[in-house]
């Protein structure tokens, strides 16, 4: 089996760095039911190690003023706001977060692994441009996009947002654009309050935001269906040349801080569809980027 063949996996013991108080849901231990997931697949996943992301590449999606906040405060415990911290060691940490999906995205891209995994916290998708919340310090998913844009020529980004929470931050990084086509399905009404149907897209964008909200309760099959209904037209209507996909686990039945019903089953068959439109309309490059997921049954099955 090629590296091209194989499934690329980022991971790294350094994530579990980010030090968050005692019973914060976003806690290290998620990534050691993510290892223990991944390891009854070992025979099948090439290993790949992340480097911190560079400032100019953060600096596409975030601004300066807010990358220079997270630098002052490295090497401190701070809350930044209800529920989103910094450890001594989470300025560092959450630059090798963003610079693994850069990496994955951009080694996609080449085509030298086609599809992979960043196993990574923090999370980023609910990180505005000049604001760290819902447990995210930086954007790793739209820093990784427009990194691929910049580097490698690549025109049009899917990124696929299965996060139970609506990733506000990316889809006001993207709305005004159409070269990115931001598709979230999402427990609404619920934080961070966004992703109602009719936010489409504004300007130039409109259209190429698709918001999928979903009453609590959902799913297997409403989940499948609304991708089979919704999402997978968009995507051949689009057709990307690389799909990200916000890779969160916080719709399980398990998960705490939720109320969605979604299975292993479910979660498979989500990624089934992802994987059969990335070989259909991108030669199956696809990068799955870890965002929430706060139950170890969800995670790790």
């Amino acid at each position: 089996m090629s590296h091209a063949d194989a499934f690329a996996v980022i991971e790294d013991r350094r994530y579990r760095d980010h030090q968050v108080p005692s019973g914060h849901p976003e806690r290290p231990d998620r990534l050691e039911a993510v290892a223990r997931a991944l390891a009854d697949y070992e025979a099948r996943i090439t290993r790949r190690s992340p480097r911190a992301a560079q400032a100019e590449e953060i600096l596409r999606i975030h601004g300066g003023a807010h990358l220079a906040q997270l630098e002052g405060l490295a090497g401190r415990a701070v809350q930044l706001d209800p529920d989103t911290y910094m450890g001594p060691a989470s300025y560092e940490v959450a630059l090798l977060a963003a610079g693994a999906a850069v990496d994955l995205a951009t080694a996609g891209a080449r085509g030298e692994v086609a599809s992979g995994l960043a196993a990574v916290r923090p999370p980023g998708h609910h990180a505005e441009a000049d604001q760290a919340m819902g447990f995210c310090l930086i954007n790793n998913v739209a820093v990784a996009a427009r990194a691929v844009q910049a580097s490698e020529g690549v025109e049009r980004i899917l990124v696929l947002d299965w996060d139970v929470h609506h990733g506000n931050g990316t889809q006001h990084q993207f709305e005004d654009d159409p070269s990115v086509l931001y598709v979230s399905t999402h427990q609404f009404p619920y934080n961070p309050g966004t992703g109602a149907a009719a936010e489409h897209g504004v300007g130039s964008g409109v259209g190429a935001t698709l918001n999928i909200p979903m009453p609590a309760g959902c799913g297997d099959s409403e989940y499948l269906g609304a991708f089979h209904r919704l999402g997978v037209p968009a995507a051949r209507a689009f057709r990307p040349e690389l799909i990200l996909v916000s890779c969160g686990f916080d719709a399980h039945a398990s998960d705490p801080l939720a109320s969605m019903q979604l299975t292993a089953e479910g979660y498979a068959g989500m990624t089934a569809i992802v994987r059969a439109l990335a070989d259909e309309l991108c030669g199956g490059r696809v990068a799955f980027v870890l965002e929430g997921g706060y139950a170890a049954q969800g995670l790790d099955e």
